[in-house]
This record gives structure tokens, sequence and C-alpha cells, in this order.
């Protein structure tokens, strides 16, 4: 399509940028400095301006000057639709003058492709407070028929959107539909993140997903909707499977990343693309590769019935399956990939997009949770599924469970996205949620939080239908005690962020000990212990009281532990940093417990006296726990790794044939008394003797398959036979021996334990948290 050729050409092509210059204005809207070049004379006064020097030249100094926050949020949003690949953008005059006349409200941004056009508010807010945005609504409303008349003037056959793009304020659920209902897309600035980040690994192509959200269910014009399929059944759904060209799929795929631009979407399930991956995919297109392996979709039908499959003539009797044409659905957002869409995005700038084919497997009208079922079946033996995107697809695949136990749990992994995802809780911005990326300050795992609640007694005890003992503040539904327990939550956590500050601005850099992983956990059991102690045997318990006035209550408690942790010496707040291992959160909290107990003696939780006095003892339960976990991994990784090198014959060609033999008799012996579901294997019959004997058998398999990951950090260069790298499995094989037969962990020995957990466990090789 092209632009429309009415006599205002000329005034409204004074508003848009040309295209050859917008990957330079791209470059200078992402940057948060205005810059120019001045005259040395004129320099005094540009920094009584406000202007800063950048770098002096021979005859002029080039300056560079703050953009405001609403600068910011208009130039990086006008940035971020030209690099979806619009080729019409407004300039720094707005989009304003041309589409509405003699109006105190603006609008900003006018984007514009062949295919659709977007008329774009930015509202940025100098105090963060609920906005309704009335009078914007208002404006887009009165005016809504000129403005379109204007554009398909000049932009003919153009879809058309509304969008307003808004920064530093909340919006409530009544003024999110009033907007759709007023067909104007919101934009926050979580949901512009989205889209610029994706621009970053996909560049134009990720147009297709603004498109997909934008115009969702709207039909593509002249897209051919006819494939040949096979039709079939597989895990009780019809599927459909072809091929089609990436091109044609582009358009009305759609990707269920797992972000806030996508939480109307929920349940969500996909990682965000990743570039490296994508780049390697698209060079190998553009070598003439291929990817034999089909993709998997979910077609939305849109259609009562499903999708229409027309049968061909000439069917083989009797058999399982159908040949015919297959009518895809002509709409934005028809298709959701569930596996691959790599595989299909290194199409997206590919000229071969029009020209080759992928194959296909269509499931139709799945409901969102199968989708994540179905997803996690697939990355289950792939690509490890990685355990903060696991916590959060459960969150929502539970929630409608009949097992009680599991809608608990879904519970409270709800609890745990939201201290991290809504702006109101201090912990926004600091909880990895699905696959964000570990920083200083967002370092706190979901998997944390959600240990702090469940060792709690928020919520109580559970059967499969029934509740054993309810918690302090479970009220019967997921929806009303995730509001309130997140409520009282968030207020607990302010109130300690303020008493420590400084910890608070630190995270989890050097220094930091309290708002990290074992801190956050036992701050959660803290709050817990402080309401069960005021509650006692009260018949009122605090579900059935406003969470501040709850808060008020236990304040008393909270003082001597904030006290506590603000006096701490260097050495002491290191040592609190240092509790590694499963057993590393359970001494942290009950130190916290003996702080507050030490100002309030009343305050004493069940289990912390026998604590206190067996704490002497403490190396032996924790360093049984740390070897449970060595020897799990151990079993897991070593099994794992054979099973790529060898396939079904990992067994009898990875493992010594005496291993074989003695593992063979003893899971022999061991299956005599045991009922068949329970039998065990030989592989389930190894000491730790017998992994060191499996990693040392033979020097070209290590070097391959096991050096890297099985020499100890700093023994890469050690002296000695390769042989001798293995050697901390005989002094982890001792210290078991002492942990399981009544001998005493020492210190030296449970220190080294921490290391091993620390390396192979937790897979890390220094002391970062």
């Amino acid at each position: 399509m092209t632009r429309g050729t009415s006599g205002s050409r000329d005034d409204i092509q004074k508003y848009l940028l040309p295209t050859k210059n917008i990957p330079a204005e791209v470059r200078r809207r992402f940057s948060p400095y205005h810059t120019k070049s001045a005259q040395i004379s004129a320099v005094a006064d540009l920094e009584s301006d406000g202007w800063l020097k950048e770098k002096a030249l021979k005859t002029t100094v080039k300056m560079r000057k703050p953009k405001s926050v609403h600068e910011r949020l208009l130039d990086r949003t006008w940035a971020t639709f030209a690099k979806l690949g619009f080729t019409y953008m407004s300039n720094d005059l707005g989009a304003t003058p041309w589409l509405v006349e003699n109006s105190q409200r603006t609008i900003e941004i006018f984007a514009a492709d062949d295919e659709v056009a977007l008329i774009i508010l930015c509202r940025y807010f100098d105090e963060n407070k609920t906005q309704n945005f009335r009078a914007d609504i208002e404006f887009l409303q009165d005016r809504r028929d000129k403005i379109i008349a204007r554009v398909r003037a000049e932009f003919p056959g153009r879809k058309i959107r509304f969008i307003l793009a808004a920064s530093n304020c909340d919006v409530t659920a009544q003024t999110l539909t009033t907007l759709e209902n007023s067909q104007i897309s919101y934009m926050d600035e979580d949901v512009l993140d989205y889209y610029r980040e994706l621009t970053g690994h996909l560049g134009k192509a990720a147009k297709y997903q603004l498109l997909g959200s934008l115009f969702a269910n709207q039909k593509i014009p002249e897209l051919e909707q006819r494939v040949s399929a096979i039709e079939a059944r597989m895990g009780g759904h019809t599927y459909y499977s072809f091929v089609i060209e990436p091109e044609r799929l582009l358009k009305i795929a759609y990707i269920l990343h797992r972000t806030k631009a996508n939480q109307g979407l929920m349940p969500t399930y996909q990682r965000l693309i990743r570039r490296p991956r994508l780049t390697a995919i698209s060079k190998s297109v553009e070598d003439g590769g291929f990817f034999p392996n089909c993709l998997i979709l979910n077609i939305d039908s849109g259609r009562r019935g499903g999708v229409r499959f027309d049968i061909q003539s000439g069917q083989i009797p009797g058999a399982a399956s159908r040949t015919g044409t297959l009518y895809l659905p002509q709409t934005y957002r028809a298709a959701y990939v569930i596996d691959g869409q790599h595989r299909l995005y290194g199409y997206a700038n590919s000229k071969r997009a029009r020209q080759d084919l992928v194959p296909v497997v269509a499931f139709v009208d799945l409901d969102r949770a199968e989708q994540v079922r179905i997803f996690m079946q697939i990355n289950e033996h792939q690509q490890a599924v990685p355990k903060n995107l696991r916590n959060t697809l459960n969150a929502d695949l539970l929630s409608d469970s009949p097992n009680l136990r599991d809608k608990v749990r879904s519970l409270v992994l709800q609890v745990a996205q939201q201290l991290g995802e809504t702006k109101s809780s201090p912990l926004y911005g600091r909880v990895l949620v699905g696959e964000s990326v570990r920083s200083p300050v967002r370092c706190i795992t979901i998997d944390a939080i959600k240990r702090g609640i469940e060792r709690a007694s928020y919520l109580g005890v559970f059967g499969r239908s029934d509740v054993v003992r309810a918690g302090t503040f479970y009220l019967g539904t997921n929806e009303h005690t995730v509001e309130r327990l997140v409520e009282f939550i968030e207020i607990c956590l302010e109130y300690v962020k303020n008493g420590l500050r400084n910890q608070w601005e630190l995270g989890s850099a050097e220094g930091g000990f309290v708002f990290i992983n074992n801190g956050i956990e036992s701050l959660l059991r803290i709050f817990s212990d402080a309401v069960d102690h005021v509650v006692g045997e009260r018949e009122t318990s605090p579900f059935s009281i406003d969470p501040s006035k709850v808060f008020d209550e236990i304040k008393f408690l909270l003082d001597p532990m904030i006290n506590h942790l603000q006096g701490l010496s260097p050495e002491e707040r290191l040592e609190y940093r240092k509790q590694y291992g499963s057993g590393g959160s359970t001494r942290y909290w009950r130190r916290l417990q003996i702080a507050i107990n030490s100002e309030v003696p009343e305050f004493n939780p069940p289990g912390l006296t026998d604590y206190v006095k067996n704490e002497t003892k403490q190396f032996n339960k924790e360093s049984a726990d740390m070897v449970r976990e060595l020897e799990y991994f151990l079993k897991g990784d070593i099994r794992s790794r054979l099973e790529d090198e060898f396939g079904a014959e990992w067994f009898r060609r990875g493992v010594p044939r005496a291993v074989q033999v003695d593992a063979g008799k003893m899971a022999v012996d061991k299956n005599v008394e045991r009922d068949a579901e329970d039998e065990v294997e030989p592989w389930d019959c190894l000491y730790l003797l017998d992994y060191q004997n499996i990693l040392t058998h033979d020097h070209a398999r290590w070097t391959s398959l096991f050096e890297k990951r099985y020499t100890r950090p700093g023994d890469e260069r050690a002296r000695g036979s390769w042989k001798d790298r293995t050697k901390w499995l005989q002094k982890l094989n001792s210290i078991r021996n002492d942990v399981f037969h009544g001998g005493s962990v020492k210190e030296s020995d449970y220190e080294f334990l921490i290391t091993l957990v620390t390396w192979l466990v937790e897979g890390k090789v220094d002391n970062d948290l």
C-alpha cells in the first residue's frame, strides 16, 4: 500500500521524519542526554542552564544536558516504535498539529507502515498516583472519527489503533476496562520495556508480536489461509500436520512470553527469545540450513466447531489419519507458538521466509493450562525450564487444581510473584521472576519467598480435599488470602526497609546480608512468628482484622530485630551472609528469634529453646543434609552426561564392569522384599567412591565429559595425576561415614561441604549470592 495523494500531503509531510533519517534519530532518542556543539564563548551561559561539558574540540565544546523524565519517556517510546520497523514516524513537531485542531491535549507520536497506523499519547506523572485518564479518554472519544478520517485520507487501507503510553502511575482494573472499551491500548513502562528488549533480539521482526497484541482476532487482508494437511489424534487431542512458509505463519503467530506485557493473557509460559540463539539459527537459515523438527502450535480458531478441514477423496479405509485442506484463521494472534519460537523467528529477516517450508504440528483451541502442560512436557526433555520459570508457571497451572494442596502451592507462588511484580511492594524489581536477569539488587528468588511462606504459619496444613489446620491468614480462597497476606507482608517489609536503609541499598552487593535470599526467607518467618505470638490463644485471627492493625500489634517485636541487625560488626555481618547450605536459612532465622527473645523474653517460638541447647551439635544434621544434596546431584548429573554420550547403552558402556556387577547384586538383594513399583535399579545402588571410579575410568572420557565440571575451582593446574582431581570425592566419602555412622563432623569438614554444595549444586565458584 502507498501513501494517499490528497492535497494536504505537503502539509502533513512537514510533520513526518524522512525515512532515511530514522536510524540516526533512533540513536538520538535513545540517548538520555540532549547534545549540542557550542562556541567557547557560549559555554558559561549554557552551564548556568544545566548543560555540561562533554568534550572540548579545537573551536567548539560538545555539551550535553540530561533529558527530563517526560522527555525520556517520549523519546524512548518514539525510538521503540521506530525500531519496530514503522517507516512513517512523526518528527519533533509531534502529531497534534495535523490530527486535531484547537486542543490543549496532545498526541505525541504517529507511526505507520504499509499495513497499520498508530496514534500514540505519552503521559508522565511527577508523582506516582493512581490515574483514571478520564480527560484523555474523552479527548479521543470526541475526536476519534475525525482523526481516523484524517489518517485514512493520507494512509488509506491501514488498520488504525490508539495507544496511551504512561509512566510513573498506577491504574485500576476499572480504568483498564474503560480504555479497552474505548478501543485504546494501554502501555505502561513494563510493556514498553518488553517491546524495547524484544527489538534488541528480533529487530523489526518484533513488530509481529506488537501487531498480534494490538489487533488480536482482526482480519489480515489478502492472507492465503489454505494448507494441505493431515488430521489425526494424539494425547486425546485432534491435531493437524502441515508445512507452511515462515512469512505466512509469522503474521498469525503469537508467543506468550512470560512478561508483564502479556499479563492479560495469563497463564503465559514462553521464555523471552535469546539473541545469541536466534542469531545462530538465522545464520544457519541464510547458509542454507534447515530444521526438520516440527513447530508446535495451538490454533485459536475463533469459531464454533474449530477450524475448517475439507477432507480429500481417496482416503485409505480404516486409516487413523485423514488428508485434506486446512483453513487457517486469517487473523492476527491466531496461532500460539508452544515450541519453536527461535526456529520461526530465525526466518523473520530472511528472504528465504517466502520460499522455505517449515513443518508444523498444530492443535486447535487448547485452553491455556493445557498449552502450559505441553510446553513443560516438551522442555522437560530438552533445555531445562529454569526453576524460577517453573515456579511462575505453576502459580497459574495449579490454581484450578482439584487437589487442595496444589491450590495452596499456587497460592504461595502467587504471593511470591505479587511481592516481586506489584509496584506497591518493597520487593518490586528485586525478585527474579520468570527469566529476569540477576543483579546486585534483583537477587531474590521466588523460591526463597516460597520457602519463607511455606515454613511459616500463615496458611496452615492441608490434605488433598480438606483443611487440616487453618493458618493465621488463610481465608478459604486463594484470591482473598493472597490479597490480605500480600498487604500484610508489604507493610512489614516496608518497615524493615526503612529501619535498615543502608542494607536495602546494598542488596546482595558486598556488605549486604539482609535483603538476600536467606534474609528474606527469615524475615517472612519472623513476621509470622510475631503474629503467632500476639494472637496466642485469642479466638480472633489476623485475617479478620485490617493488615495494618495486625502490623501495629507486632511492631514492638520487629524493633529489637532491626536494632540487632543495625549493631552488628563487619565480622558478624559476614557470618550472616555466609549462611550457606540447606541449613543456612534456619540458622539465620533462629538467630533473629534469639535477638528478639533477648529483649522480649516472653517471645519464645516453638523449638527455639531446644535449638539453643543443641546448637553445638548443629554440624552433624546440616552436614547430613548437604551430603544428601551432593549425592542426589552426582547421581543425576553423571547419569545425564553418560546418557548424552552413549544413549540407551549409557549404563553398560559408561559404568566400569566391577561397579556394574556390585551394583547389580545389591539391587537384586534390595528388590527381594520390595513390591514391583518400589524396585530399585543398579544405578540407585552406587556409593560415592563408585562415582569416582566412573569419572576416572577412562582418560579421554574424563577430558570430554567430566573434567570441566568435576575439577574443583583452583585445582585446574594442581600437581599430580589427572585422577587426583577427583580426590575430593574420597574426602566427601569419609565425611559421609562420620555423618551416618555415629561420628562427629568437624567445623572444617562442615565448611568443606559448604564449598562443594556452593560449587556443584548451586553452580557458583565464589561467594556471590
